[in-house]
């Protein structure tokens, strides 16, 4: 099969610290190629890909001091796609919906993952005006807000089995990793932490959005007592921040589409204690891979439990549901089912025409 994937040119793919969305491209895009597709991935120039890259811009354009506005910087992506359109039997979107007034008219060869928050009241009039743009959810509460719109399946994130290996968990420490703002929760994680008596390491990234929310309620958190702030860190020193850890916190207080954190603390055999918002009980498989709490006080309880955990099951429990060859499987599925659906679609409007040439 043809396949273009076009990712967000924030980061590269695979992003070089922090990102979630390019990062998944980037592990689907390789799964692709190795299962013999024919992939293209447009994204930064600064991506590592064994498809066919197509760059609209140099580098990542967070890590670019050149670049002020990335809006033009997508447009241009997004017409390099129209203009070669052809080329591709299908095309998957991840970069949020500014290709839909582009596509509407080829929307039997696309498909666009809804990497981000739906609940916000800007989006209903979006895809009412635009019901014929597939849709995929990365989890079955990610599309909640907006049931009708149309959803042709969900699939969640996959990683590579062999990216991470399980780790000891004898580091005696509890893991924060993400962004550094209000809705991910970092507040109740070195709370959560201070309580249990046990150290914190946070490695985390403060956006620009979030300063102001760094500067005002965290900065002076992070130099408190068993608290160690790390910063952004990468794929390559996961492993052993996540695998050293007896547990990952995940106290978010927004409705996560996902979570991308809690499969990688998995793959190093690391449970996980999240609260109970979004996407954290499609993910987490109660009392095998960690434990879903309501409050502070619970995560502190549920703190030697999940260290009780065998790492080993935590481990065959990620391997069995979230790895990239799954991943890969489950969007193959949706291409034929978008494939066989515009080409029924097809037959019907030329079917019409005919009969309606034949009323005149």
């Amino acid at each position: 099969m043809r396949i273009a994937q076009v990712s967000p040119l924030f980061e590269s793919c695979p992003p070089q610290l922090y990102g979630g969305t390019e990062r998944v491209v980037s592990y689907l895009t390789e799964e692709l190629v190795r299962q013999g597709h024919q992939v293209t991935l447009f994204a930064s120039g600064d991506s590592q890909t064994k498809a066919a890259l197509r760059a609209p811009s140099d580098r990542a354009l967070r890590l670019d001091p050149r670049c002020k506005d990335p809006l033009p910087h997508h447009l241009v992506m997004l017409n390099r796609v129209a203009r070669g359109a052809e080329e591709f039997d299908i095309i998957q979107f991840h970069a949020d919906f500014l290709h839909f007034p582009l596509f509407a008219r080829l929307w039997g060869k696309t498909l666009t993952t809804t990497h981000g928050r739906l609940d916000l009241p800007d989006l209903p009039p979006l895809f009412r005006e635009f019901p014929m743009m597939p849709l995929v959810s990365i989890s079955d509460a990610q599309r909640a807000p907006v049931p009708w719109a149309s959803w042709q399946g969900t699939v969640h994130h996959g990683l590579p089995t062999d990216l991470y290996l399980p780790g000891r968990g004898d580091g005696g420490y509890l893991a924060f990793i993400g962004r550094i703002s209000p809705e991910k929760g970092v507040e109740k994680a070195i709370k959560i932490a201070g309580r249990a008596g046990i150290p914190l390491k946070i490695a985390a990234k403060v956006d620009k959005a979030d300063l102001d929310y760094y500067n005002d309620k965290v900065k002076r958190l992070l130099k408190g007592p068993g608290v160690e702030f790390i910063g952004e860190i990468g794929d390559r020193d996961k492993e052993e921040f996540l695998g050293l850890a007896l547990a990952l916190l995940f106290p978010i207080d927004w409705p996560e589409p996902f979570g991308l954190v809690m499969i990688e603390a998995m793959a190093n055999g690391t449970p996980i204690i999240a609260f109970r918002r979004g996407s954290v009980p499609e993910i987490i498989d109660e009392g095998l891979t960690g434990f879903i709490v309501d409050s502070v006080d619970a995560a502190v309880a549920a703190i030697p439990r999940a260290a009780a955990l065998g790492r080993s099951g935590v481990r065959g429990c990620f391997e069995e549901r979230f790895s990239v060859e799954r991943m890969a499987r489950d969007y193959i599925e949706l291409y034929d089912r978008v494939l066989r659906r515009s080409s029924i679609d097809a037959v019907a409007l030329s079917t019409r025409a005919a009969g309606q040439r034949e009323a005149a």
